[in-house]
């Protein structure tokens, strides 16, 4: 049986701490047949798990595993950078690359709302001795001029900045999208000021298919940046991160000492190349799904919704007397799981969402409304 838990998530402006308490499993509560937590609940499909099951492997920490091998190539020409290394999750990729670019008692600068902030357990801190300054701004982005006026000169009283971070998408932000040319000015600033650059790419490819822009123009400029394979691709576990070569050598003695190689880990990086071969135009679908969700939702009087530009789909409920704490267990005793995130209810479409269920969803939330 799937574990149920209860995210919660408080604006750092306001002075609170985000939670991630799992809550009590229900003995009584129906089984989960619309999953829209979050994406990272997809299944490996019938076909990827026979291409996992034909994967040719070798021992990764020497170099010898050629399913690997090729991952870490594709994913290295797609973000067009020089060389990649598989990971275990976007959490190690994220630490890692912090790992590398800065020295203890360093500055990195992000989101308030970023993931190194406020979903990695303190890992920036508690391995690396780092400070990570929280920037304001809209729907998870802090603006070019933000970044520019929070920049200070370099003297022994202060913090030496160090790298600068964005994560494409916003996830808390409602999975909005970084503008290009917002990117590139963020990179020309890091540049003048000596800040390395940091790409969050969780949802990169994400919105790579919305906007119709290649992911290595994307990612241009950015001295790191990797892509996570276990949310909208559909794989099981996995994320690669790029940069240049003596970077990823870095980074390599940084996974050694965070726990060293997966050995044969072709049969988790075959998954990832069956993603990049079948299920990144498919993001469409799930974009597709969250505008359906938002429109029948934002139909539903007291509802207000915020449209989404990706897969995520965040809404309040408050509006039509009801808060969404209750809301999230009216649906889950209906079969329907999502997530309290920011104060808000977030539903996320990925490949194991239909369209029907996003219908069905409509339809419930509507009844409770209606019941309320």
């Amino acid at each position: 049986m799937m574990m149920i838990e209860s995210i919660q998530l408080k604006r750092l402006s306001e002075n609170a701490v985000m939670t991630y308490t799992p809550a009590p499993r229900d003995p009584k509560a129906p089984p989960i047949r619309i999953n829209l937590l979050s994406d990272t609940q997809t299944r490996p499909t019938p076909a990827m798990r026979e291409a996992m099951a034909r994967a040719e492997v070798g021992d990764e920490q020497i170099g010898d595993d050629p399913t690997v091998n090729l991952l870490c190539e594709r994913v290295a020409d797609l973000l067009g950078k020089e060389a990649a290394v598989f990971m275990p999750s976007g959490t190690m990729c994220n630490v890692a690359a912090t790992l590398v670019h800065c020295r203890p008692g360093d500055e990195i600068l992000a989101h308030e709302s970023a993931h190194v902030i406020a979903r990695e357990g303190g890992a920036h801190a508690a391995l690396g001795g780092f400070q990570i300054t929280a920037l304001t701004g809209a729907d998870g982005q802090f603006t070019p001029e933000t970044f520019r006026k929070a920049l200070h000169p370099r003297t022994r009283y202060q913090a030496p900045q160090t790298v600068v971070s964005v994560e494409q998408t916003a996830n808390i932000g409602g999975g909005t999208i970084w503008k290009k040319a917002a990117l590139d000015d963020i990179v020309q600033i890091a540049r003048v000021n000596n800040l390395a650059t940091h790409m969050d790419g969780a949802r990169l490819l994400n919105a790579c298919v919305a906007t119709g822009i290649a992911a290595r123009d994307m990612a241009a400029g950015w001295d790191s940046a990797w892509i996570d394979f276990s949310k909208g691709l559909g794989a099981p576990i996995g994320g690669v991160i790029a940069g240049t070569r003596d970077f990823i050598d870095e980074v390599w003695r940084w996974k050694q000492r965070l726990g060293g190689s997966m050995r044969q880990a072709g049969i988790c990086a075959a998954a990832c190349i069956y993603a990049l071969d079948h299920h990144v135009a498919r993001l469409a679908d799930d974009h597709a799904n969250a505008r359906a969700l938002a429109r029948g939702l934002s139909q539903i009087e007291g509802i207000a919704v915020q449209q989404p530009e990706t897969n995520l789909v965040f809404f309040s409920p408050d509006g039509a007397g009801i808060s969404g704490d209750d809301m999230v267990e009216a649906l889950r005793k209906r079969g329907v799981l999502l997530a309290m995130m920011d104060g808000r209810i977030r539903a996320c479409t990925h490949l194991d969402v239909t369209y029907g269920m996003i219908e069905e969803t409509i339809g419930l939330v509507r009844e409770i409304v209606r019941d309320a």
